[in-house]
């Protein structure tokens, strides 16, 4: 038991050297400006968005940058969804609304929504957003902007998480706590390998070439974390990508209670270890466990360090995340927890074949 201990020590302290490294070398996009303006395509599938969809689209025609087209893919929604948009479009001539005909087999929503809506697109970038997304005036100019500084094919960006519950505040912050003490983020633009690549579909901006070149929504049109999968592909087929943070210019509620959280992100939790679900539950088990195989195998001294470790990784995180430390340290072992359920009702899904989201059952 005494070597599980250290190799439990061993992995903290990597998690540490990686979250430190993504704080010392921060991702997150800089406002800036761009030399050239070519059209870029806003591009949102919306499904019973009717709380959101409205902010998102004040927020766009607020832009900074004007030489933008917006369009809608209202995913047959049963809410106001679609009366919303449509009276953007009466005030608003670079606002489009396209209602779904019905999803195809083979596909599920979301990807069959971008993919429709980069058939209509006309911008040489083309930009997806989620309904759920808030973005600051400066955004899709300072996007634009780096995209043409590094020649890249794409940029993804982790929005910066609204969190107003307390079980937002356990769940939400999952994701980033395993995205920044295990990748460290600079490598997804500086590296070759496929491997150390990362995207978030909230955000997912485009050069129009590449993306037409591999139609990748189509491509990956019946994968639940087609963003980690279509970053994967961009990158060993030699094509440069990045993956930011987010900051005030761009922000997310993405759910609102427990059991959404733990439903939203039991849909890709295994692509958050490299697609293995047993990773994932050796990774749940020697962080949420670890500290007794210290505190019963070793000297008391490392069982101070280990806890140092914790509270240190979490502070590099929160602060590259633009999140509360404090309230990652108290929730730091509920959060474990919870990514436990996450991954069982993973296995459990897994069994059935199936999972429930947005009112729909997808494979």
């Amino acid at each position: 038991m005494i070597y599980i201990a250290y190799f439990i020590l061993f992995f903290a302290g990597i998690q540490f050297i990686v979250a430190l490294s993504n704080f010392m070398f921060s991702q997150v996009l800089r406002e800036n400006i761009s030399k050239e303006k070519p059209l870029i395509s806003v591009l949102i599938p919306a499904r019973n968005e009717e709380s959101n969809i409205g902010n998102l689209l004040n927020d766009l025609i607020n832009q900074n940058y004007e030489n933008i087209e917006i369009i809608v893919f209202n995913d047959e929604s049963i809410d106001n969804t679609e009366n919303i948009v449509k009276d953007f479009t009466k005030k608003q001539n670079i606002i489009n609304l396209i209602n779904s005909n019905g999803l195809l087999d083979g596909w599920l929503g979301k990807n069959y929504a971008c993919n429709s809506l980069a058939q209509i697109a006309k911008g040489k970038y083309f930009l997806f957003l989620d309904a759920d997304v808030r973005v600051g005036k400066n955004l899709i100019e300072s996007a634009l902007s780096y995209i043409q500084k590094y020649k890249l094919s794409l940029i993804s960006i982790f929005p910066k998480q609204i969190m107003l519950t307390t079980p937002e505040k356990i769940v939400v912050p999952i994701m980033n706590w395993i995205l920044l003490s295990l990748l460290p983020l600079r490598l997804v633009r500086k590296s070759k390998h496929s491997s150390l690549a990362a995207a978030n579909g909230q955000f997912m901006f485009f050069d129009s070439e590449s993306y037409k070149k591999f139609e990748p929504h189509k491509k990956f049109r019946n994968s639940k974390v087609e963003d980690i999968l279509i970053s994967r592909f961009l990158k060993k087929n030699n094509y440069k990508i990045d993956c930011l943070t987010g900051n005030d210019d761009i922000q997310c509620r993405m759910y609102s209670n427990y059991n959404d959280a733990i439903n939203g992100f039991t849909k890709n939790v295994a692509e958050f270890f490299g697609g293995s679900i047993f990773v994932g539950i050796i990774f749940w088990f020697i962080s949420l466990f670890g500290i007794i195989f210290i505190v019963l195998s070793l000297p008391i001294i490392f069982t101070i360090i280990y806890l140092s470790l914790i509270i240190f990784t979490n502070i590099f995180i929160s602060i590259s995340s633009k999140q509360s430390i404090i309230v990652n340290i108290i929730f730091h072992f509920l959060k474990l927890f919870s990514l436990g359920c996450i991954i069982f009702r993973k296995i459990l899904n897994a069994k059935k074949n199936r999972n429930q989201w947005k009112g729909r059952y997808i494979k």
